[in-house]
């Protein structure tokens, strides 16, 4: 990083909690079916894609495997979905490089309040992940892979930890069909970084984030792996993107969707 970490932890906690992050009780144990709240919308777009995820990655594998699940939750944050799949009957593992009390995994203590063992919480970088290999059926970036600063040692990592034929899973983390587009993403996000940031701007845009992906850039950071994505259908509003930034002149938007990769 080129600002020490802790200044990292402790800025970015300080604008999640500005945006109204800091989930607790109710809406905490909701997510990601929030249905109020000024992230409501955006949270319905991740309620798409981890049904996508329950119905065609995980209810498949449990029904061949026939048991439950070990699942790594990548850049968990405050661990809904270990929270989600645990509670399913699989076993999961959240692991995280914050672990705040705003969004980290500090708030993952209310999921196992009542359920102490409900899943495990692992504070660490995702980039050298302090597990055994060969643990996981399914390894999952969390909304996370774009805050990678070395997208092949990250993959690497993660397929060093999933058993063979397991899955590796990228879920919202914006993609883009044509790199230009990303380019000028990043550029207007520095653009409007203090009116974004306000005075945490220059740290948490001074990072060396990867920021977005393609599938030029995930195919070669993981040569040995071969993706493929299921697309989401998302709520209208999202699907419309595209055609509302062609009408207004404007560069093509980012779309989540689930990628996946079976390990060799």
């Amino acid at each position: 990083m080129s600002v020490p970490a802790a200044q990292f932890f402790s800025d970015y906690a300080n604008h999640r909690t500005a945006e109204g992050r800091g989930y607790r009780g109710a809406a905490l144990h909701a997510l990601p079916y929030l249905k109020t709240g000024p992230f409501a919308k955006q949270w319905a777009v991740r309620a798409r894609s981890f049904d996508v995820f329950a119905k065609h990655v995980v209810a498949p594998m449990a029904r061949t495997l026939g048991r439950p699940l070990n699942i790594l939750d990548l850049g968990a944050g405050n661990g809904w979905l270990s929270n989600r799949v645990a509670r399913m009957g699989h076993k999961a593992v959240a692991l995280d490089i914050r672990n705040d009390t705003v969004d980290g995994l500090g708030v993952a203590t209310e999921f196992l309040r009542d359920t102490a063992n409900l899943f495990e919480c692992v504070n660490a970088s995702f980039d050298d992940m302090p597990l055994g290999p060969a643990r996981f059926d399914i390894t999952i970036f969390n909304a996370s892979l774009h805050y990678a600063q070395n997208l092949s040692r990250a993959l690497r990592e993660a397929t060093r930890v999933t058993k063979r034929d397991g899955a590796i899973i990228v879920l919202d983390s914006p993609f883009y069909a044509h790199d230009e587009d990303g380019v000028a993403m990043v550029a207007e996000k520095h653009a409007q970084g203090h009116t974004t940031f306000g005075t945490h701007a220059d740290v948490l845009l001074g990072q060396n984030f990867i920021e977005y992906l393609t599938y030029e850039k995930l195919r070669a950071a993981s040569t040995c792996l071969i993706w493929s994505r299921r697309r989401v259908l998302y709520p209208l509003w999202y699907e419309m993107r595209p055609l509302l930034a062609r009408l207004k002149g404007k560069r093509a938007p980012s779309r989540f969707d689930l990628w996946m990769a079976l390990v060799p």
